[in-house]
């Protein structure tokens, strides 16, 4: 859990980067902001998805332990 909050709040400050730096029309600096919120967004969204499943994968496992005996 502590990774995803992580790269939230990565992909929140590059996204507030990324905003700025379109308005100051600041082209280069705008493209690595840009670049590396995608990023920042895509390991949140990896690690949310890990975090989630995580806790699915043993709710089921446990069940189908029940469920054979």
């Amino acid at each position: 859990m502590k990774l995803h909050k992580y790269w939230s709040l990565g992909a929140l400050a590059t996204m507030i980067g990324t905003f700025y730096t379109g308005y100051k029309d600041m082209k280069s600096a705008h493209k690595y902001f840009a670049c590396s919120s995608l990023l920042c967004m895509i390991m949140a969204i990896y690690s949310g998805h890990k975090m989630i499943s995580g806790k699915s994968r043993k709710k089921n496992s446990s069940t189908s332990e029940e469920s054979a005996e």
